[in-house]
């Protein structure tokens, strides 16, 4: 099974001048845990919970702080063809929870560790 299986429905995107409460209005809205984080139609981040709750616990105002100094910037991507078993070992390595899927320079969406976990199921 390859990565492109595992893409689907839409992927929740935001730019990087919004705020950390947008951000996590968007993804409570969304009941997701990350949003892309897209500039000009580049992916240029990935925000997540944890990265979140890191701002919260240095005492930053989310109401202020933007997303673009919290996000993980230029996240690794992975071509459609990947496989499981290689997208796994690389979260394994990375610590990573999160994999962005590009082709032709375009974002087709973002597989999770959830996502992987079920495909893991569906092979054995």
């Amino acid at each position: 099974m390859r990565l492109h299986t595992l893409v689907g429905g839409s992927t929740e995107i935001i730019g990087p001048e919004l705020t950390l409460a947008d951000a996590a209005e968007s993804m409570a809205d969304q009941e997701v845990d990350y949003v892309a984080v897209i500039d000009n139609r580049d992916l240029v981040g990935i925000l997540t919970e944890h990265d979140i709750v890191l701002a919260i616990a240095e005492g930053v105002d989310s109401d202020e702080a933007l997303v673009s100094e919290w996000m993980s910037e230029a996240p690794d991507t992975f071509a459609p063809d990947v496989t499981i078993q290689e997208g796994v070992a690389w979260l394994l390595e990375t610590g990573y929870r999160h994999l962005p899927v590009m082709a032709d320079g375009e974002l087709l969406g973002v597989v999770t560790i959830r996502d992987l976990m079920w495909a893991q199921t569906q092979q054995d």
